[in-house]
């Protein structure tokens, strides 16, 4: 799995002119699945990502995590991270797993997430044209693959 993880002042999902998820403070977390994710991989980075120390405290060092701050969180799919780009000029998406493999993986993470955090995540739609809103605090990006784990 890899994980594009945003530090945010305010995150929406907007699916055919409608807002489907909306946070305040919190993380915005695009995620890309490949056939080979397992539970292993959703253990591992829904921990890591609930627990990033990368919020501030009242000293102004990054810190805390969306967990402390009783932050929210949006996570929105993204076949995209697995983008192929060696050759040529159009990028390959053949290391994303396709919908039968990705949905369950995706929808596991979701409730992983949540049981983290003990409160309701916000989603985007699986393969729909979204919309993606961010305010990006800091900013603080974080990138994260569960097969390369530095």
């Amino acid at each position: 799995m890899r994980a594009v993880v945003q530090r945010v002042t305010s995150a929406s999902v907007t699916v055919d002119g409608k807002v489907i998820s909306k946070i305040e403070n919190g993380l915005l977390i695009l995620l890309g699945i490949e056939d080979a994710d397992c539970k292993d991989d959703i253990e591992w980075l829904s921990k890591k990502i609930v627990n990033l120390r990368i919020f501030n405290d009242e000293a102004g060092v990054m810190n805390r995590s969306v967990m402390d701050i009783e932050g929210d969180v949006i996570v929105v799919s993204q076949f995209t991270l697995y983008a192929a780009t060696k050759k040529g000029n159009r990028p390959s998406y053949i290391k994303a797993s396709k919908p039968e493999i990705a949905i369950p993986i995706y929808e596991n993470f979701i409730k992983r997430v949540e049981l983290e955090l003990g409160k309701k995540v916000g989603t985007g739609i699986f393969g729909a044209d979204m919309k993606v809103e961010l305010l990006n605090d800091g900013p603080v990006t974080i990138f994260i693959d569960t097969k390369n784990k530095e």
